[in-house]
């Protein structure tokens, strides 16, 4: 029995060694003297130290290896028969005498060796006699290393076409057979094994057994190497005997090793053209063996021959790779009811990376093994597992590398199935997965289904899904997915105005479930899609001969002031009014006046009722301002109408300077520069002035307050105003006035009240500079401020 102690062990191969090295030095002696019968004495003697049960697998390894070299230098012995002079026929016969048959059946196979070598026999008589003697050891440990010492001083000196031992036609299957049986009685010695000893230490036995299985396998790869072995050959001899053993042994350890052998050493075109014999093994393997994995070795290898050979893809259809392949894995998942769902997630990931390699062009081969998954992960909840979650993202990303074309990915129906099944997170993830390949590969998404369809994939970022909410969420996180969305929406395009339209209506059905967070990130680039839109339908009418047209310029305004209303309800009011103002240029520019004044007064409302904070309050009209002047649909009446309300809000802002700066900016609003603009230069001056005067009292208040008037700052922008409209020909503005507000900056500045200010002495040097400049240059504007002096 083997021992328990390791240093137990440590001291047994230790006296073997001794055992064998005492021996050897005698058969050395032996040799020199080229006496045979003492040579025959002590190699026996050594080799019985291999008889021991004592060792481990590991441990019997080493001492097999100093019984090995010495072996090695005995069969050179036995070749010079010059020597000992013994032929080798009768050699052959005299080492049948050793008196134990471990020894004896060592001696045989190295002599065996030698009489094939010496072709006085048939290499396929010597090998049968020797394989079928082999059989006295049925000791697993003995056994096995003793047919691998057998399968290795015979495997150059097998029968084979190109080997100088052929002997006929049939030697190649006479060679076969050899490899065959030896094979077949190594396994079974190999399985045996987990029947020795307790059940307590059988993973203690598994590790052994797991050490002495290349000693197996070795069988299998000098099968491969036989030249004579060709698909006919392989496919009704090798590979039917070979599936048989692995079948019938039912150990799950043999099994899994044995399979993943046959896959490793035979050649890709003999699997390919036996598949369907291959494949009918793997259900009837045992329900514990790792198919799953072996599976997927081997479409890996064949899905690699295929893409190294695309000679061969006709090969793959003439076989029907793919449907024996999908045939063999719901057979397996059949068979093996309790697999672990990531083990059948695996097998279709594999399944689908061969069919992405293998036949491309087959968007229903693809789609039908997400379906396949679909079947299995039905009536399921939501995937737990964060290995067969992880299983599912590779699935899904995986038509998505291969074809670099999220339209492609979109056609697969079962596609947003499998996505179904992702946990929220995960499902996130994909999405997140999706979006980076539209925009790396510039993908646009030019229909109206295909935009449903994708839509549906990225579900889990423009809605809360199973109940979670938008504050759990990390901020950082949830931003950079909304500006992914966003940057999406500017991939959909149609050149076709109604198909555009159309994919306009169905983003902002999508969108607008998105809830209050979510809305102020998505809107905007749906508002700018949709003004693109607008400006490319310039000039069209809403009605064609009483035939309604689907996309005009109206009716996407309609859709735009509802969208653009739900942020004012989600306390986004700046960007309502901001997007509002963007539509109204929009509408502007399509001549629309009725719809263009309709969103200034939902910019005004907004302004009046959301917007309180005095910052927001001064950016909001600035805008406005900005707007309006840029503004030349309107008649005179609504133009007076907007012109009254922002110069009314601009007086009324909480702090003098910006009501001074506000009131000025209006100016602008009654001094269009364009040709049919409008110039009422009377009320340009009634807004300088007006700002001059919120400028004193914002100066008293300072000196109130302070005690010092404070800087000059605002006095020197009116001062530029001023200067503008006085060189843009506004007859009201007198280069007296000019002079007057000079002389009062400099009354200021020198004043005692005032707080000295750098920035403004500079502002004001500045303009004074450029006042001196223009006089320099001459000219019509030069001759103007000739009359200034600075």
């Amino acid at each position: 029995m083997i021992g328990d102690g390791i240093d137990d062990e440590d001291k047994w191969l230790a006296e073997g060694i001794a055992g064998i090295q005492h021996n050897a030095f005698y058969m050395h002696r032996a040799l020199d003297s080229d006496n045979l019968r003492e040579a025959l004495k002590f190699s026996a003697q050594l080799l019985s130290e291999l008889r021991t049960s004592r060792l481990s697998p590991h441990k019997y390894y080493e001492l097999y290896m100093r019984a090995f070299d010495e072996l090695r230098r005995l069969e050179i012995f036995f070749k010079e028969e010059d020597r000992h002079g013994c032929s080798i026929p009768d050699l052959y016969e005299l080492v049948q005498h050793a008196g134990n048959i471990l020894p004896r059946l060592y001696l045989l196979c190295t002599v065996g060796s030698v009489y094939i070598k010496s072709k006085d026999a048939p290499a396929k008589d010597v090998l049968k006699d020797l394989v079928e003697m082999c059989r006295a050891v049925q000791h697993p440990i003995r056994g096995l290393f003793l047919r691998s010492y057998l399968a290795q001083v015979s495997r150059d000196k097998l029968p084979d076409i190109v080997s100088e031992y052929e002997g006929d036609a049939d030697s190649v299957m006479d060679a076969v057979d050899f490899v065959l049986q030896n094979f077949t009685e190594m396994n079974k010695l190999w399985v045996r094994m987990q029947l020795q000893g307790p059940v307590r230490v059988k993973e203690k036995r598994d590790k052994e057994r797991n050490e002495l299985r290349d000693l197996v396998g070795k069988n299998l790869h000098v099968l491969s190497q036989i030249e004579g072995v060709d698909l006919d050959m392989y496919k009704d001899t090798v590979l039917p005997r070979v599936l048989e053993q692995v079948v019938n042994c039912k150990d799950e350890l043999a099994q899994y090793y044995l399979m993943d052998c046959i896959i490793q050493v035979f050649p890709d075109e003999y699997h390919l053209q036996t598949l369907e014999t291959l494949l009918g093994a793997y259900p009837q393997l045992q329900p514990t063996v790792d198919i799953k994995t072996v599976l997927s070795q081997l479409m890996d290898r064949l899905s690699n021959y295929a893409a190294s050979s695309p000679e061969v893809l006709p090969e793959f259809l003439q076989v029907e790779a793919f449907a024996k392949f999908s045939s063999a894995i719901g057979k397996v998942i059949e068979a093996q009811a309790d697999m672990p769902i990531v083990g059948a997630i695996s097998l279709y990931v594999s399944l689908l990376t061969f069919t992405l390699r293998v036949h491309p062009d087959r968007i229903d081969y693809v789609d039908q093994v997400l379906g396949e998954c679909v079947k299995k992960l039905s009536g399921k909840s939501k995937l737990e597992d964060s290995k067969a979650t992880k299983q599912v993202v590779a699935l899904l990303s995986a038509p998505l590398e291969k074809y670099n074309d999220i339209v492609t990915a979109l056609t697969l129906s079962n596609y947003p199935r499998v996505m179904d099944h992702l946990d929220s997170g995960t499902n996130k993830i994909m999405a997140m997965v999706i979006i980076k390949s539209i925009m790396q590969n510039n993908t646009c998404i030019s229909t109206d289904d295909k935009v449903e369809v994708l839509f549906e994939l990225i579900k889990g970022l423009i809605k809360d899904l199973d109940g979670t909410s938008v504050d759990e969420l990390d901020e950082e996180d949830f931003k950079e997915e909304q500006n992914s969305v966003a940057r999406l929406m500017h991939m959909l395009y149609n050149d076709d105005p109604e198909e555009m339209f159309k994919i306009i209506c169905t983003v902002r059905k999508h969108i607008m479930t998105g809830g209050p967070k979510r809305l102020p990130f998505t809107v905007p680039p749906l508002v700018f899609s949709a003004l693109k839109l607008v400006r490319r339908l310039h000039g069209q009418e809403g009605e064609v001969d009483g035939e309604e047209v689907p996309a005009t310029p109206k009716k996407i305004f309609q859709l735009l002031n509802q969208t653009i209303e739900a942020l004012s309800y989600v306390q986004s009011p700046e960007l309502a009014l901001r997007l509002y103002l963007q539509c109204a240029e929009a509408a502007n520019d399509s001549d629309l006046e009725p719809v263009a004044y309709e969103f200034f007064t939902q910019a005004f409302v907004l302004y009046e009722e959301e917007i309180a904070d005095s910052k927001a309050q001064v950016t909001a009209i600035h805008l406005i301002i900005g707007t309006l002047q840029r503004m030349n649909v309107f008649g005179v009446e609504n133009r007076d109408t907007l012109t009254h309300k922002a110069t009314g809000y601009s007086a009324r802002l909480l702090k003098k300077p910006d009501q001074c700066r506000a009131v000025y900016a209006c100016s602008h609003l009654f001094w269009i520069d364009d040709q049919d603009g409008i110039k009422d230069g009377e009320r340009v001056l009634l807004c300088l002035k007006r700002s001059l005067r919120i400028a004193n009292a914002a100066q008293q208040m300072a000196n109130v307050a302070r005690g010092s008037n404070g800087p000059v700052t605002l006095f020197v922008e009116i001062l530029n105003k001023y200067l503008y409209f006085f060189e843009k020909e506004n007859t009201q503005i007198t280069s007296a006035a000019i002079q007057g507000l000079i002389e009062l900056i400099k009354t200021e500045m020198q004043s005692d009240t005032t707080t000295p200010d750098p920035a403004s002495d500079a502002f004001f040097a500045s303009v004074l500079r450029y006042i001196q400049f223009q006089k320099e240059k001459g000219g019509p504007i030069g001759e103007k401020y000739n009359t200034i002096n600075v």
